[in-house]
């Protein structure tokens, strides 16, 4: 027979009415509120850091390559599609998809307004996922469709940010001419197909999407040119180790380029913020393990007799030891349940019916955003019952330095 077991499970069967009790339902309260506060802290951390990234990454790619030039405007150098860098990419360890893209500046014009832009060619290998998720109105570019073409050499087609859509008063099928800046102004009419919104600023502002063949013949280009090449990674984590290796395999005169170096504010910022979320969790944990030394001492002081009595009988300093740790071993099983629980029906709420609204302008998305990753959520509560468990066997201690004699006289 567990005797220490034994005699911790009689304890926590105290009547409900005790002192002791009320105070073990706080220990269990306060352990439920902060685990489900650490999960859902890392799960709108996730859900902000991956919203964010993706918004990032609509407008570019992981890693960008492009022709080495010392021109900072948006005139690029032509790229030939038949390096062996892009022709190979895919056999690179850590390359999930590369496409090759052009962009060229202009100016949106219609009959009351005009606005600078930034046409973005795309080809037939661009991955439109990104943009599928960003789009409000309308409906993707379809540039190979025969229905699309506006010319021999092109399509028309156009897919637009919101905040050009509002400033232009454009809706989707409307045409819009674009002049093109060269030895002579070249206007190309276009038509808009779709409306997409990221809620970032500086990509909503001026970009566009149009066909990559458009630019190829702006440019006088061939039609294995491009401005460069868009490659994204198998796992963004190892973008590092990735970027090295595309750098290995560019030429002289290629510039590979990561998205964290391009964007470097915005990914500083995001480190911050797990920087404080780490504090976060910290003051958390130490808030809940002060709470169970403070709980476990106030349940030893009330069972002070108790104490006294089994050291009458003989008992060991470790038996007692245990008793106690079993008692507050409990209380933090049951404070886990509440707090998964709590932590990820709360999640789920904000998840599926979008509660908590933001201001895109300040936050880049209209609502809370919820990432789910239950590895971490496991790993949150491995961390705070090994933590706890550890803080538990302090107030233990107090057991040993209780003599019999004065504690059968205690009074509470």
């Amino acid at each position: 027979m567990n005797v220490p077991f034994f005699i911790a499970r009689r304890i926590r069967h105290t009547p409900t009415t005790s002192f002791s009790a009320t105070v073990t339902k706080v220990g269990i309260a306060s352990i439920a509120i902060g685990l489900a506060s650490i999960i859902v802290a890392f799960a709108v951390l996730f859900g902000y850091k991956y919203g964010i990234q993706q918004k990032i990454f609509v407008f570019g790619s992981h890693i960008t390559v492009s022709k080495f030039s010392l021109n900072n405007s948006y005139e690029e150098t032509p790229l030939p599609l038949k390096t062996p860098l892009y022709q190979q990419a895919k056999n690179i360890d850590g390359i999930l998809h590369i496409q090759g893209v052009a962009t060229k500046a202009g100016m949106l014009k219609t009959a009351d307004e005009l606005s600078g832009a930034i046409l973005k060619g795309v080809g037939r290998e661009y991955d439109w996922s990104l943009f599928q998720s960003s789009l409000v109105a309308g409906h993707l570019p379809r540039f190979f469709n025969d229905s699309a073409q506006c010319n021999p050499n092109y399509s028309c087609q156009i897919l637009i940010s919101k905040r050009i859509s509002d400033r232009l008063q454009l809706g989707v099928g409307k045409d819009v001419i674009m002049y093109f800046i060269g030895n002579t102004l070249r206007p190309r009419k276009l038509q808009v197909t779709g409306i997409y919104d990221t809620g970032l600023e500086e990509g909503d502002n001026v970009m566009i999407v149009g066909d990559l063949r458009l630019i190829q013949q702006l440019n006088n280009w061939g039609a294995d040119s491009v401005g460069g090449y868009e490659i994204f990674v198998k796992d963004f984590k190892h973008i590092d180790e990735t970027y090295r290796r595309v750098r290995d395999a560019a030429s002289p005169d290629m510039r590979p380029m990561r998205v964290t170096d391009t964007y470097k504010p915005l990914f500083d910022w995001m480190m911050l913020l797990d920087q404080n979320t780490s504090i976060f969790l910290v003051l958390i944990l130490f808030v809940a393990g002060f709470n169970m030394v403070a709980i476990l001492l106030v349940l030893m002081m009330e069972r002070t007799p108790m104490i006294g009595l089994l050291k009458a009988f003989g008992s060991q300093n470790a038996l007692i030891r245990r008793v106690f740790f079993y008692v507050g071993l409990n209380m933090v099983i049951k404070g886990l349940v509440i707090g998964n629980l709590l932590g990820i029906g709360i999640c789920a709420l904000q998840y599926y019916f979008k509660l908590i609204p933001l201001d895109p302008k300040n936050y880049y998305m209209d609502t809370v955003p919820i990432a789910w990753n239950f590895s971490v959520i496991a790993l949150v509560n491995l961390a705070t019952i090994t933590l706890i468990a550890l803080v538990m066997w302090l107030p233990t201690l107090v057991a040993t330095r209780i003599q019999p004699i004065k504690a059968l006289v205690f009074k509470k």
